[in-house]
């Protein structure tokens, strides 16, 4: 369904916009622009995930490509230069860009030639393929290619400057080795002439990076040039991968890239029927939804798996995780998955918290975040109610009693049980606990101290939840019921009726929070209120009123004097938007479900969906963009392919598409 013409392709703002991602199921990573530039320093044809899922490394930056056809040379490639220069200008050449499921494929036509490029990763490798077929011309197409490598931490940036790399032939193409110690990789080709090269391109702009107010120049390694003579219908496979003999095969490796992602599609199709009437985005997103879940090997679980929350530049994610595990695997007919994310994160349950963010170095996890282990008993809900087998909840309700208690008695960072009214607070100086983290140097943003409302209707679930997890394994309920009733009777003291909807924080240092943000949806949308019918509706109607866009849900209603309507600039601005008015795209699935349960109106909840459906085509194409600023035209920003974005959506189209399978029965 993602299908553009030179009126995007030729127009270098709008194809630069616009960005693509290939990746390979333990956390490696393709990307980069339509247009051809690199703009990013998360931008390159191999990302490499050398300790899965994280350790993820830039190897192979891009390759610029010319083509002589018929007594014409054409570039394709295209590159920006410190100063604003943009040279070459490839791009021109583009006559078609479209995704093939997940694979982008870009069209050149060079006279009366066409070229063909699609770029794809191998599947559980730290492999990227790269394949050019001659679509149309009378005789034969010259292609040289010109690849550019590097060796440093996706999140950084390279100076050149007396960096020497071995850079030797090998069968086939080129190894690589950056300096003593580091991973080799190769680059091979199956037919083109390899000549070994080594001359530094100095100074590559990063226009993405300079917005961000951060470092925006590079430089990147010319390591070999590839040429080939292509006879009319004739292909080329370029093998990028940190493997020693990866396949050079490209028609069997990119039978293998199809082949995934049809079982991905079939999955999703048996296990729900009303996939018959799905519109075309939403496969998209099935396919979407598949980037996000990754391996994460363990010593003593080599099966664990994962979730990655955004790309670029996220890692797994604790909170992101459980939020985003039944839409990414149970809305996509994948609950193995689901059931192996769920026993992977159970090894790492300690004093009753789930991590917040594993580091990319290997350090210990962290553990600062209260709603994360509250999600966890959500996903086991999902989980069970999806597929009805009571064996992960007999291996399991252990490990969820251990979460209950430590909430209960206390925990890290003042998370504990308040005895007078049921309710869960949490926090302390300097921390910042909730999903609205944003924290600059030692100024926590929205620090949320105290009762947060979110929270504790989380908290309300996790124990009603815990009751019917106790009737279906025969074990005493009635202590979880009272516990939750509990809580039902304090949750009372959210309700702000002067301004018809619920305090975002009680009890916090300066009192009571009455700023209208969106975390109360979350005592509507989640499978239990305890708020009454009446007040479920006047917390979808404020958040309506103030709250909604076409993308998601402001963070802050713009009437408030912190509001911030634009998300950008440098981390001190960025992280001061981030919570303060910003839109958040995963907040939108939550209002939609909210919405249909209170009103009962399924058309109208599903058509607060639908705008993602164009935006599917702009920003990172085929995805769902993590935030969008406050302030209307919306503009997209943050990472270009966030893993709850996603997911929420399809959890919510799932939903309420099961909601009219019901009605027409």
């Amino acid at each position: 369904m993602i299908d553009f013409g030179r009126e995007i392709t030729g127009d270098l703002a709008a194809a630069e916009r616009r960005e693509w991602l290939c990746t390979n199921g333990i956390g490696g990573f393709a990307s980069g622009t339509v247009a051809g530039t690199l703009t990013r320093r998360y931008h390159g044809l191999l990302v490499a995930a050398l300790q899965p899922p994280l350790g993820r490394t830039l190897l192979v930056a891009k390759a610029d490509e010319t083509v002589l056809y018929d007594g014409a040379t054409r570039p394709l490639g295209a590159n920006r230069w410190a100063g604003g220069v943009v040279d070459p200008h490839g791009y021109r050449e583009i006559e078609r860009f479209a995704l093939d499921g997940t694979t982008p494929v870009w069209t050149y036509a060079i006279g009366a030639a066409l070229v063909e490029k699609r770029v794809w990763m191998e599947q559980g490798a730290n492999t990227t393929y790269v394949r050019y077929r001659a679509l149309r011309a009378r005789g034969h197409v010259a292609l040289q290619l010109k690849v550019l490598v590097n060796y440093r931490d996706y999140h950084g940036t390279t100076r050149g400057d007396g960096w020497q790399m071995h850079v030797a032939p090998v069968p086939n193409g080129l190894s690589v080795v950056a300096f003593e110690g580091a991973h080799p990789f190769v680059i091979l080709s199956d037919g083109a002439d390899a000549q070994p090269e080594h001359t530094w391109y100095r100074s590559f702009e990063l226009p993405a990076e300079r917005e961000r107010g951060l470092d925006a120049t590079e430089d990147h390694l010319h390591a070999g040039t590839f040429d080939v003579s292509l006879e009319p219908g004739g292909a080329l496979t370029v093998v990028l991968s940190t493997e020693s003999t990866p396949s050079l095969d490209g028609e069997q490796a990119w039978r293998r890239r199809v082949r995934h992602e049809a079982q991905r599609i079939a999955a999703w199709k048996r296990g729900w029927p009303e996939t018959r009437k799905a519109p075309d985005w939403i496969s998209q997103l099935v396919l979407a939804a598949d980037q996000f879940v990754v391996r994460r090997p363990l010593a003593e679980d080599r099966d664990g798996m994962t979730v990655i929350a955004g790309y670029h530049w996220f890692g797994d994610w604790g909170r992101d995780t459980m939020i985003a595990l039944p839409g990414l695997t149970l809305a996509t007919g994948r609950a193995e998955v689901a059931r192996r994310i769920l026993t992977t994160f159970a090894r790492f349950v300690d004093r009753g918290m789930l991590p917040n963010r594993f580091p990319e170095a290997g350090e210990a996890p962290e553990y600062n975040t209260v709603d994360a282990a509250l999600w966890y008993v959500q996903a086991i809900r999902a989980y069970h109610g999806a597929t009805g087998k009571n064996g992960i909840l007999k291996d399991l309700f252990p490990v969820l009693e251990e979460i209950v208690r430590w909430h209960r008695e206390g925990t890290r960072y003042g998370i504990k049980e308040d005895p007078a009214d049921g309710l869960l607070a949490s926090g302390e100086p300097g921390v910042q606990l909730t999903w609205m983290d944003a924290k600059v140097g030692d100024w926590v943003v929205t620090p949320r101290t105290g009762k947060a409302v979110e929270i504790n209707a989380l908290w309300y679930n996790a124990l009603v939840s815990m009751a019917a997890f106790a009737r279906r394994l025969r074990k005493p309920a009635k202590p979880w019921e009272e516990l939750s009733a509990r809580v039902r009777t304090g949750f009372e003291r959210f309700w702000n009726e002067r301004a018809g909807c619920c305090y975002d924080v009680i009890d916090g240092p300066e009192g009571h929070d009455d700023a209208l943000r969106p975390n109360q949806i979350f005592a509507v949308s989640l499978p239990e209120s305890p708020l009454s019918r009446v007040r479920q509706k006047r917390v979808v109607d404020a958040c309506a009123r103030h709250l909604l866009t076409s993308y998601g849900l402001r963070s802050l209603a713009p009437g408030h004097p912190q509001y911030q309507g634009r998300y950008g600039g440098d981390p001190w601005r960025r992280d001061g938007a981030y919570h303060q008015g910003t839109v958040w795209a995963w907040l939108l699935g939550p209002f939609a479900l909210a919405h249909f349960k209170v009103y009962g109106d399924r058309a109208a909840a599903e058509s607060f969906l639908e705008p993602l459906a164009d935006h599917l085509s702009d920003y990172g194409v085929g995805s769902i963009a993590e935030i969008f600023d406050g302030d209307a035209p919306f503009a997209p920003r943050g990472c270009i392919a966030q893993a709850w974005s996603v997911a929420e959506t399809l959890r919510a189209w799932h939903g309420l598409a099961g909601a009219a399978a019901l009605e027409r029965r």
